[in-house]
């Protein structure tokens, strides 16, 4: 895999990781304004997934690299998002396949996954390359990373029942 250089997303954790991969998926926009995008066609994607914390597992990892390529490259892997009635429908814009809304897509998962970890790292960036050219950079906002830092503080504050 090539290297890259990628934005940063600003955060106070001490440690972050990146996991590269890529996956090879089809999809079609259900827009007349889509234009040609309208019709089925394929894209190798290149997603790099940012996650962030301040603790440890037990293992000594923030989250097992191999856990995040198994949640995302082997969903996606080989398929047509459009059949992913889940994550992506026609009904409305918000879940049409597009990259913005798969980069997203990406964000939900990894950090739905990460919400059951008892170090509660943070998925803070979901970069996704469509083309050579093109590419979405996901980020939450900052507004849903307070609430969730706040709701573990309040766990971890919470006396044992």
């Amino acid at each position: 895999m090539i290297q890259q250089i990628y934005p940063s997303a600003t955060h106070s954790y001490s440690y972050e990781l990146n996991k590269d991969m890529h996956f090879a998926a089809a999809h079609s926009i259900p827009s007349a304004d889509a234009g040609k995008c309208a019709q089925i066609h394929g894209h190798t994607y290149f997603a790099n997934v940012t996650i962030a914390g301040d603790e440890l597992d037990a293992s000594g990892f923030l989250v097992n690299f191999a856990l995040i390529k198994r949640l995302i490259h082997d969903r996606f892997d080989h398929t047509y998002l459009n059949d992913d009635n889940e994550h992506f429908h026609a009904q409305s814009a918000e879940y049409f396949p597009t990259t913005e809304v798969v980069a997203r897509t990406i964000y939900e998962i990894t950090q739905n996954y990460l919400d059951q970890l008892a170090n509660k790292p943070r998925c803070v960036q979901v970069f996704l390359r469509e083309t050579p050219t093109s590419y979405v950079i996901y980020r939450p906002k900052k507004t849903v990373q307070l609430l969730a830092a706040k709701q573990v503080q309040d766990e971890a504050a919470a006396p044992d029942a």
